[in-house]
């Protein structure tokens, strides 16, 4: 059997330690267009528990992951100048060149090939295969070439965001919301190695427009974003690597696989940064494929089937509330209107998974402060 595997993050590499491991006899080919060494982003971000499902079937890949993790217990948001924790909602964070590097280690000792520097233009160079999995991104040439069959649909949030580093490790992952003269921005940032965060930077579509980020260099942004966001970098830089402005992209797929060729990752669906899964989701994925594989070892097609058919409504519950979060975003800017302990709660509660019963179990301490807050004078002016 021949598998090819198009992409070399974390699901491509992934899918080949996992498959070759499953299959010794399987030729897997990995094939990536950056050098080993090169990435592009900083951190990754996971939430406490959302390793935990290499724990039953990979615990060594568990092992090696956990002990380069930088961990923490609160969210920390910075609005209307105060400070306020909510507890209980643990987070990780690993920088993604660390990340990639432990499952490029694990692909080879198993025996997969990686090819890297490998620019794919056309699927047939890879196409002498039984098996094509697209691990390739947001701009999927797998996805791509058969889009019609795959049935993708692409849409945009509004807001703009640009991904920096910063060169100063965060105690929390922090939201820091800041109005100024001109506009409404969001940082999202959390360390992901004992010197280091990773620092995204978001503006409403009106502040992207109106400073017009659109004709800024790249050293243009980052300068004009480390001014607006002083206070909180305290004297460190923000680092910039290929940080550029996006909005996010909304990727669904009314079908997973066509013949020989499956999507996995983001190359079949996108998860808002917001929530913290998209990683996760990825190497989730590859563990449902891996699993649908083994048990239908002869017919790759009833394989794909089968996988689609068991992780799509896992998938979709998480991709419901990424996309409702990604929508409170949208409006963060409306939602500032709020007074500090009532856009917190907002904030808390934006993906309608999470309502204040469920809070009291798992942020007693929020709670109750968000309590006294409702009895308090200010409130009754409110």
């Amino acid at each position: 059997m021949k598998i090819n595997i198009l992409g070399g993050g974390p699901a491509g590499l992934y899918a080949a330690y996992l498959l070759k491991r499953q299959r010794p006899d399987a030729s897997v080919h990995v094939y990536e267009q950056n050098a080993a060494d090169t990435t592009f982003g900083f951190g990754v971000v996971f939430s406490e528990q959302a390793l935990e499902f290499l724990r039953a079937n990979d615990e060594e890949t568990l092992d090696a992951i956990t002990k380069d993790l930088e961990s923490w217990r609160d969210i920390e948001l910075r609005i209307h100048g105060q400070i306020i924790h909510i507890d209980g909602v643990g987070f990780t964070g690993i920088a993604r060149l660390k990340l990639l590097e432990i499952l490029s280690q694990k692909a080879l000792s198993v025996g997969a090939i990686l090819c890297h520097q490998r620019v794919i233009e056309n699927l047939g160079e890879i196409d002498d295969a039984d098996l094509i999995i697209g691990a390739d991104g947001i701009n999927s040439l797998v996805r791509r070439t058969h889009e019609e069959s795959f049935g993708t649909t692409i849409d945009h949030f509004e807001n703009r965001f640009a991904w920096f580093g910063a060169t100063r490790a965060f105690g929390h992952l922090t939201q820091t919301f800041k109005e100024v003269p001109q506009g409404f921005f969001n940082a999202h940032h959390y360390r992901y190695s004992p010197s280091m965060s990773t620092f995204l930077v978001e503006a409403n579509a009106a502040t992207f427009k109106q400073i017009g980020f659109a004709d800024m260099s790249e050293e243009e942004s980052r300068l004009y974003c480390q001014k607006i966001f002083a206070e909180e970098l305290e004297g460190a830089s923000l680092v910039a690597n290929k940080s550029q402005w996006r909005q996010f992209p909304k990727i669904n797929n009314a079908r997973w696989s066509v013949g020989k060729y499956v999507i996995i990752g983001d190359a079949l669906r996108t998860a808002h940064f917001s929530i913290g899964s998209g990683t996760r989701l990825a190497l989730e994925d590859v563990q449902a494929l891996a699993k649908a594989l083994a048990e239908n070892p002869k017919d790759i097609i009833s394989a794909l089937a089968s996988f689609e058919a068991a992780r799509r409504p896992v998938v979709e519950k998480i991709v419901t509330a990424a996309n409702q979060s990604a929508k409170w975003y949208d409006s963060f800017a409306e939602h500032m209107k709020l007074p500090a302990w009532e856009f917190a709660f907002n904030y808390i509660s934006r993906s309608g998974r999470i309502d204040l019963d469920r809070l009291r179990t798992n942020s007693p301490q929020f709670v109750s402060s968000y309590d006294r807050w409702l009895r308090s004078d200010a409130y009754s002016k409110f």
